[in-house]
């Protein structure tokens, strides 16, 4: 099999995760027009309640099979084996999944009017279990992904403005929504035999599969739990308006880490590999880069957003949501700890099969969420929600450390990832010099906040280059090299 760049799977995962971000902001100014706010609430309701039931069909599945199959990629027979067993418990969790909905159609009066809307959402539930994108991820073969991606968000996007022409039409929309995320989920299934030939099976010992899977699917719950519960908790204990306004502080945070985790979950299926063949020298070679390179990324992104927070909120939303901005700078504290806790999570944690203790970690966090939710929510409304994320990602970072600290103590402690710490911290002064500089600069919010982003990437690359941070230099290198290559 042809050994695939992490550099290269992290550019098309960092490209296939901005058109995810991009297509939605498109599309929501012509749809909330068109729909009017009746369509687009029908719309929004029905597919979060859908959101629970492919939670449950989607049970800890792709995380395992993605570990564990990983180890076995290069052995046709046994990725097909494995694979095969992995894909029938997904179609029977998918089978509960739709017996669950169904029963909750039946039982609940208040969802009656909205089962077709349900019911076109709950086509996702099936075509991502068929999808086996889990597959795709084993064998890091994100160009198909990126590439199918692309091509079925461009005709989604054609069908949107063609067929949803007015507010009785948000069925069809809902329909458009499932064809963009999944339609070629068919594809997919009859594409990944070039790998290994998925197939039902009935005799095998499930339960070595379902515990790590079972125990996955709760630390998936916990982490929903987390995400979901400042939001939650805002709606019920203050207002709307509130809601409305961390709302955008949390949309931003969210893209932006997403954004920035590109790079990690590209390295996943790897470092599972090297570690399930006990080749820990590789396996470290590329963690120590990993998490010198988010290190680098990380920190300037945070220090940027913060800096231009308020540009950001008014360019995205408006000049009514300036209230958002304290706590969208609260949030940028958080991305540190959150991106270290998922290296150590995702890269080590779970590998190591470990994922016990990454349910402890996401559900104590959970919990502290909540807690500091409850008690500071009254007094400092969306200030607390954000206050309480950036504590429990700490709380998450640290707990992770604590079970990961026999593989990770001699990386996490060395001085080749604090002389990055340092020199990205030096950097990151830079940034705020030229923000600060550029904001008695120019009057124009555009012209400003390009700018200031522009000034502060080449401020920052000239430090790291000056202090010689060798990670900085081989990315310049790599650039160089690409380039090169182009022209």
């Amino acid at each position: 099999m042809k050994k695939r760049s992490i550099g290269f799977n992290a550019i098309l995962n960092g490209l296939r995760s901005v058109l995810n971000i991009i297509f939605p902001i498109i599309t929501f100014p012509y749809v909330s027009r068109i729909l009017l706010v009746k369509g687009i609430g029908v719309y929004n309701f029905s597919n979060s309640i859908v959101s629970y039931f492919s939670l449950i069909a989607a049970l800890g599945i792709s995380t395992y099979a993605i570990r564990e199959g990983a180890k076995l990629r290069e052995n046709k027979r046994k990725i097909t084996q494995f694979a095969s067993q992995v894909f029938t418990i997904n179609m029977w969790s998918t089978f509960l999944a739709y017996l669950l909905l169904f029963v909750c159609l039946m039982l609940f009066s208040k969802l009656h009017s909205y089962a077709f809307c349900i019911l076109i959402f709950s086509l996702q539930i099936f075509f991502t279990t068929i999808g086996t994108e889990w597959i795709y991820q084993i064998y890091e073969d994100y160009s198909y992904i990126t590439i199918r991606s692309i091509i079925f968000q461009i005709i989604s996007l054609i069908l949107l403005f063609i067929f949803v022409r007015g507010p009785q039409d948000y069925l069809k929309y809902a329909a458009i929504t499932v064809f963009s995320t999944v339609g070629s989920n068919i594809l997919n299934f009859i594409h990944a035999r070039r790998y290994c030939h998925i197939h039902l099976v009935w005799h095998f010992n499930w339960r070595i599969h379902l515990v790590p899977i079972i125990i996955l699917f709760f630390a998936n719950i916990a982490n929903m739990i987390y995400v979901n519960s400042d939001i939650t908790l805002l709606g019920l204990m203050k207002d709307n308006y509130v809601v409305g306004i961390y709302s955008v502080s949390s949309k931003v945070y969210q893209i932006v880490k997403t954004l920035i985790s590109a790079v990690l979950i590209v390295t996943v299926p790897r470092l599972a590999l090297l570690f399930g063949k006990h080749r820990m020298g590789e396996y470290k070679g590329i963690l120590i880069k990993l998490s010198n390179i988010l290190i680098l990324l990380v920190l300037p992104a945070s220090t940027g957003l913060f800096m231009l927070a308020r540009e950001v909120v008014l360019i995205i939303s408006g000049s009514k949501y300036l209230r958002s901005v304290n706590s969208l700078q609260i949030l940028c504290f958080a991305y540190i700890f959150s991106i270290l806790a998922w290296i150590l999570s995702d890269c080590v944690l779970i590998p190591a099969r470990r994922e016990k203790y990454v349910l402890r970690s996401m559900s104590t966090s959970a919990v502290l969420n909540i807690i500091i939710n409850l008690i500071l929510i009254p007094s400092w409304n969306e200030y607390a929600a954000a206050f309480s994320t950036v504590l429990a990602e700490m709380c998450m970072f640290i707990i992770n450390y604590h079970y990961a600290k026999d593989i990770v103590r001699d990386i996490f402690m060395s001085s080749t990832l604090l002389h990055t710490f340092i020199s990205s911290i030096i950097g990151c002064v830079g940034i705020i010099l030229v923000c600060v500089l550029c904001d008695f600069s120019f009057q124009s919010l555009i012209i400003k906040t390009i700018f200031s982003v522009i000034l502060s990437i080449i401020m920052y690359g000239g430090v790291l280059l000056f202090l010689k941070n060798k990670f900085a230099i081989v990315m310049l290198n790599r650039a160089k090299m690409i380039l090169k290559d182009r022209l």
